[in-house]
């Protein structure tokens, strides 16, 4: 299982400042911006009550009960995307701060995002990816064998930032299989600089047992772009990861909550 638990605590630490401002369409005032420091880990329904409170002050009573949305640089912003990953795709490791996103109360645009209406929907969403992860890395067995209290203390955990009650849960999660070195697969998700993603299945390590690495997993999802001679990189809590890094390790280590590796990457 995860034993570095410095680069855990690190990665779960990491954060974003971000500036809010109201859509100019949906005001007739100058509203106060909004500033926050939020978690390159949570989802933004679950860190964005305040910013909803504060700008309600300044839109239209029709408007009050419209949901919010918001955009980056005119890309609306799906919420069921990880914070980080929403961010190293948009923004990327050249991005200043903080970053600056946009808050809407109209137009929600149903062709591209989900409506959230509650925490609950983020909550089903959570451990919905959570169980597929467990699928691919153990069959099923790990979360299957857990309490509804297991679940809700990985989620309580995540809500409301908190290391210790999320990982005591999670260490479990992150072991390999029994008499193997590893998952029986990797959960990853790699993103092309569109925002669409790709997902195949990964194993840790070859037929003959050895370890496979990131350069082995970006030949599998980027075959033509190799061929054509350019190279790739991977993108993971704002940082590039080096092709020599196990993918058993990165899967223990760098994954998301929902037990995913999210991984952007760019061509050159």
């Amino acid at each position: 299982m995860a034993n570095d638990r410095e680069i855990l605590r690190e990665i779960w630490e990491g954060k974003i400042p971000v500036h809010f401002k109201l859509s100019a369409d949906e005001t007739d005032v100058e509203p106060e911006e909004y500033f926050l420091l939020i978690p390159r880990l949570s989802y933004f329904p679950l860190v964005t009550d305040k910013v909803r409170k504060h700008f309600l002050r300044f839109v239209s009573n029709e408007l009050q009960d419209g949901e919010m949305w918001m955009d980056s640089n005119g890309t609306p912003l799906k919420w069921h995307f990880p914070i980080g990953v929403l961010y190293d795709l948009l923004v990327g490791t050249d991005g200043t701060l903080p970053w600056h996103v946009t808050v809407h109360f109209s137009k929600f645009p149903d062709d591209i995002l989900i409506r959230c209406p509650n925490k609950e929907v983020v909550e089903a969403h959570f451990m919905s990816s959570l169980k597929e992860a467990d699928v691919l890395k153990h069959r099923g067995h790990v979360v299957s064998a857990m309490q509804k209290k297991d679940h809700n203390q990985l989620w309580l955990g995540l809500v409301n930032d908190k290391f210790d009650q999320f990982w005591a849960v999670n260490r479990r999660l992150m072991e390999p299989i029994p008499d193997q070195d590893g998952f029986k697969h990797i959960p990853v998700r790699c993103y092309a600089e569109d925002g669409t993603y790709q997902q195949k299945l990964v194993a840790p390590s070859t037929a003959s047992g050895q370890k496979r690495l990131l350069q082995d997993l970006l030949d599998d999802f980027s075959t033509p772009v190799r061929k054509a001679g350019k190279s790739v990189e991977a993108r993971t809590h704002g940082v590039t990861v080096p092709e020599s890094t196990p993918l058993q390790w990165l899967s223990e280590h760098l994954s998301y909550p929902d037990n995913f590796l999210h991984l952007c990457l760019s061509y050159a």
